[in-house]
């Protein structure tokens, strides 16, 4: 009689190459799992369009319905922009409820506007993706009000800060920070 885990499907956390996950979903769906990528229609942000386009709601990651047995997840992990499941060190992949997943389809569905992102905290490790700063590695500071955020440089035992837009970084992973 084969283990409950090893019939059963449930849903994952797949982390992606940065701005690999529309290529994630095609290359999972090839395979036959079963893929869910929550986007959202957001303005474009390139200063000469004035279009509505549609973005994962988690940049960086999507969602595999998958067994918990090693063949499986190894075939989800060979896939072309996966980096690796999310979980725990001893664990292995953590699963996602299946009432979350349905709440982030009802959401998805409902075409209204979703507020997302992470707070950051005081000392938080970031890298600067856009604009001049682009490439800067710094510690948030604080949030500044209207989508501006602080950030410090530490360098020769001093530091440099500047305000940036919040939407022009990203946290640093742990392993990274």
């Amino acid at each position: 009689m084969p283990k409950t885990d090893e019939v059963r499907r449930e849903w994952f956390v797949v982390h992606t190459r940065s701005r690999f996950e529309n290529v994630v979903f095609e290359g999972l769906q090839k395979k036959a799992f079963e893929v869910f990528l929550p986007k959202v229609r957001v303005k474009s942000r390139r200063r000469d369009r004035k279009l509505m386009i549609r973005m994962p709601i988690f940049p960086g990651y999507l969602f595999v319905k998958t067994r918990s047995n090693p063949y499986e997840q190894v075939e989800v992990v060979k896939t072309l922009g996966v980096v690796r499941f999310i979980g725990t060190k001893h664990g292995g992949p953590v699963p996602v409820a299946e009432e979350t997943i349905a709440s982030l389809r009802i959401m998805v569905g409902a075409d209204n506007p979703i507020v997302t992102g992470n707070r950051l905290v005081k000392g938080d490790r970031v890298m600067v993706t856009r604009g001049p700063f682009s490439g800067v590695i710094g510690t948030f500071v604080r949030y500044r009000g209207k989508g501006r955020v602080m950030i410090n440089v530490d360098a020769l035992g001093q530091t440099a800060g500047f305000d940036i837009d919040q939407e022009d970084i990203e946290p640093l992973p742990q392993i990274l920070a």
